[in-house]
């Protein structure tokens, strides 16, 4: 309770990056032990899991009833909600239409989260509700696109964005509103929602900026040192990571609305 003499449960955590403001805390009793959201973040409301079942089964998983062990002993555990409901041959092709569908009005909700464990062979998915989630835009990593290790959002993104602004929303269907501002981003691959568990999975960059940095330290080049003698020190972005798959939206929305 708010009692105990123990410090740790006050104190922030790692998994709290993003998810929890750092600073907006209350004194005395309840210090560390009443968190705000941070900026941007969202907990999703649920959506029912059949769709995604119902995808899985068109797309090649093999029901838990007739798996049988011995003939595929290293294909991938496929759990939905914490349920394992049967297992698949190519998870590396299957996470990646999932994640190419999400979003999509009509398919997977933006909300659903998808984890690929290659360590212990687990696709696992969830679709419940009270899991705590931010937008963070999205790199490219197809090898075969031109823009790969850019990020995917583009100048077009960004013209669009503009004239929406102007537009009257008052009349539109649920729709017609997934087609226009923030909701289109997401829609079109641009910016994904990740929770806790999926983060873990991911290499995220802090700015734009370093991302380019890193794409030109890949590509040979050295990076260009500051004449200014004044300018703020800023560690190069870490040669030695293969490549990022998100990129931070802005570093300051790790605050929550009080902090910031």
């Amino acid at each position: 309770g708010r009692d105990g003499k123990i410090a740790k449960p006050r104190q922030l955590h790692n998994t709290h990056w993003g998810l929890v403001c750092p600073a907006e805390t209350p004194e005395g009793q309840a210090c560390g032990l009443v968190k705000n959201l941070s900026l941007m973040c969202y907990v999703s409301v649920g959506s029912p899991s059949d769709a995604i079942t119902d995808y899985l089964t068109m797309r090649g998983m093999e029901v838990l009833e007739e798996y049988e062990p011995a003939r595929s002993p290293n294909a991938c555990k496929v759990f939905v909600n914490g349920v394992w409901i049967g297992i698949h041959r190519e998870p590396n092709s299957l996470h990646r239409n999932i994640r190419k569908i999400r979003g999509t009005p009509g398919y997977l909700q933006e909300e659903v989260s998808v984890i690929r464990d290659i360590r212990d062979q687990e696709l696992r998915i969830f679709t419940d509700a009270g899991r705590v989630m931010r937008p963070l835009f999205v790199v490219e990593n197809d090898p075969s696109n031109p823009n790969n290790g850019s990020l995917v959002l583009k100048r077009h993104h960004l013209e669009r964005l503009q004239e929406h602004k102007s537009l009257d929303t008052k009349m539109m269907s649920e729709d017609e509103k997934a087609d226009i501002g923030f909701r289109s981003l997401v829609k079109d691959g641009v910016i994904e929602y990740l929770d806790a568990e999926e983060e873990e999975t991911t290499m995220i960059i802090m700015t734009p900026d370093d991302l380019e940095e890193h794409r030109d330290m890949k590509a040979g080049h050295l990076p260009q040192i500051s004449p200014d003698t004044n300018s703020r020190i800023k560690p190069p972005p870490n040669p030695s990571v293969n490549h990022y798959t998100h990129c931070e939206i802005h570093p300051s929305m790790i605050l929550g609305v009080c902090a910031s």
